[in-house]
Protein backbone atom coordinates (compact mmCIF):
# COMPACT_ATOMS: atom_id res chain seq x y z
CA UNK A 1 0.00 0.00 0.00
CA UNK A 2 2.78 2.96 0.63
CA UNK A 3 3.88 2.39 -2.50
CA UNK A 4 0.65 3.06 -3.84
CA UNK A 5 0.35 6.52 -1.79
CA UNK A 6 3.75 7.32 -2.95
CA UNK A 7 2.27 6.79 -6.80
CA UNK A 8 -0.55 9.18 -6.07
CA UNK A 9 1.04 12.15 -4.77
CA UNK A 10 3.90 11.80 -7.42
CA UNK A 11 0.90 12.45 -9.76
CA UNK A 12 -1.04 14.80 -7.59
CA UNK A 13 2.35 16.79 -7.65
CA UNK A 14 3.18 16.53 -11.47
CA UNK A 15 -1.03 17.52 -11.70
CA UNK A 16 -0.50 21.15 -9.90
CA UNK A 17 2.81 21.92 -11.62
CA UNK A 18 1.26 21.51 -14.85
CA UNK A 19 -1.62 23.56 -13.73
CA UNK A 20 0.95 26.06 -12.23
CA UNK A 21 2.92 25.76 -15.34
CA UNK A 22 -0.13 26.91 -18.02
CA UNK A 23 -1.39 29.53 -15.84
CA UNK A 24 1.91 31.38 -16.18
CA UNK A 25 2.31 30.79 -19.67
CA UNK A 26 -1.69 32.53 -20.14
CA UNK A 27 -0.60 35.23 -18.38
CA UNK A 28 -0.85 38.45 -20.90
CA UNK A 29 2.15 39.73 -21.84
CA UNK A 30 2.23 43.71 -22.03
CA UNK A 31 4.30 45.59 -24.88
CA UNK A 32 4.82 48.88 -25.23
CA UNK A 33 5.20 49.85 -28.65
CA UNK A 34 8.15 51.80 -29.20
CA UNK A 35 9.36 51.32 -25.48
CA UNK A 36 9.89 54.35 -23.42
CA UNK A 37 9.31 56.31 -26.80
CA UNK A 38 6.61 55.12 -27.58
CA UNK A 39 4.30 55.16 -30.45
CA UNK A 40 6.21 58.24 -32.70
CA UNK A 41 7.20 58.85 -36.16
CA UNK A 42 11.15 58.27 -34.49
CA UNK A 43 10.21 54.74 -33.68
CA UNK A 44 12.21 52.20 -35.48
CA UNK A 45 9.19 49.67 -35.20
CA UNK A 46 11.73 47.08 -37.06
CA UNK A 47 13.89 47.60 -34.38
CA UNK A 48 11.82 47.68 -31.66
CA UNK A 49 9.98 44.34 -33.21
CA UNK A 50 13.66 42.09 -33.03
CA UNK A 51 13.85 39.49 -30.50
CA UNK A 52 10.30 39.91 -29.03
CA UNK A 53 7.70 37.07 -29.49
CA UNK A 54 3.51 38.07 -29.58
CA UNK A 55 1.07 35.81 -28.50
CA UNK A 56 -2.54 35.30 -28.52
CA UNK A 57 -3.63 37.17 -25.56
CA UNK A 58 -0.79 39.70 -24.90
CA UNK A 59 -1.30 43.02 -25.21
CA UNK A 60 0.37 45.63 -26.95
CA UNK A 61 0.02 49.13 -25.25
CA UNK A 62 0.39 52.37 -28.48
CA UNK A 63 1.26 55.64 -26.23
CA UNK A 64 1.64 58.68 -28.05
CA UNK A 65 0.31 62.51 -27.80
CA UNK A 66 -3.37 62.41 -28.71
CA UNK A 67 -4.60 64.30 -32.01
CA UNK A 68 -0.96 64.35 -33.27
CA UNK A 69 -0.95 60.21 -33.85
CA UNK A 70 -3.24 57.59 -34.09
CA UNK A 71 -3.32 53.89 -34.59
CA UNK A 72 -4.88 51.98 -37.48
CA UNK A 73 -5.28 48.32 -37.93
CA UNK A 74 -5.00 47.50 -41.60
CA UNK A 75 -4.44 44.85 -43.85
CA UNK A 76 -1.59 44.09 -45.55
CA UNK A 77 -1.96 45.79 -48.80
CA UNK A 78 -3.35 49.00 -46.57
CA UNK A 79 0.08 49.23 -44.87
CA UNK A 80 2.45 48.22 -47.93
CA UNK A 81 0.35 51.50 -49.59
CA UNK A 82 -0.26 53.88 -46.41
CA UNK A 83 -3.83 53.54 -47.67
CA UNK A 84 -5.86 55.04 -44.97
CA UNK A 85 -9.64 55.04 -46.22
CA UNK A 86 -10.21 51.09 -45.54
CA UNK A 87 -8.99 50.21 -41.89
CA UNK A 88 -10.32 47.44 -39.80
CA UNK A 89 -9.69 49.61 -36.70
CA UNK A 90 -9.14 53.04 -35.71
CA UNK A 91 -7.88 53.54 -32.00
CA UNK A 92 -7.51 57.26 -31.29
CA UNK A 93 -7.22 58.05 -27.61
CA UNK A 94 -3.40 58.20 -26.92
CA UNK A 95 -3.30 54.97 -24.92
CA UNK A 96 -4.69 52.23 -26.83
CA UNK A 97 -4.24 48.41 -25.57
CA UNK A 98 -4.99 46.15 -28.03
CA UNK A 99 -5.54 42.67 -26.95
CA UNK A 100 -3.99 39.81 -29.59
CA UNK A 101 -6.76 37.58 -29.78
CA UNK A 102 -5.88 35.46 -32.33
CA UNK A 103 -2.81 33.91 -34.26
CA UNK A 104 -1.64 35.48 -37.48
CA UNK A 105 0.05 38.79 -38.99
CA UNK A 106 -1.17 41.98 -37.93
CA UNK A 107 -0.29 45.39 -39.48
CA UNK A 108 -1.02 49.06 -38.16
CA UNK A 109 0.17 51.95 -39.44
CA UNK A 110 -0.51 56.32 -38.26
CA UNK A 111 -3.21 57.46 -40.47
CA UNK A 112 -2.48 61.19 -39.80
CA UNK A 113 -0.40 63.25 -42.34
CA UNK A 114 2.35 61.35 -43.90
CA UNK A 115 3.06 59.92 -40.92
CA UNK A 116 2.84 56.38 -42.37
CA UNK A 117 4.79 57.43 -45.19
CA UNK A 118 7.65 58.66 -43.07
CA UNK A 119 8.00 55.17 -41.27
CA UNK A 120 5.60 55.41 -38.77
CA UNK A 121 3.91 51.78 -39.13
CA UNK A 122 4.10 48.22 -37.27
CA UNK A 123 3.90 44.48 -38.46
CA UNK A 124 3.83 41.82 -36.21
CA UNK A 125 3.57 38.11 -36.26
CA UNK A 126 1.08 36.32 -33.54
CA UNK A 127 1.94 33.04 -32.67
CA UNK A 128 -0.19 30.61 -30.32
Amino acid sequence: MPHQAHSFSSMVVVYFLATYLNVLHAIATPHVVGGIDGWTLFTNSSNWVQGKEFHVSDVLEFNYERGLHNVMQVNSTAYEGCIKDTYIGLFTSGNDSLVLSEVGQMWFICGVSDHCELGQKLTINVIP
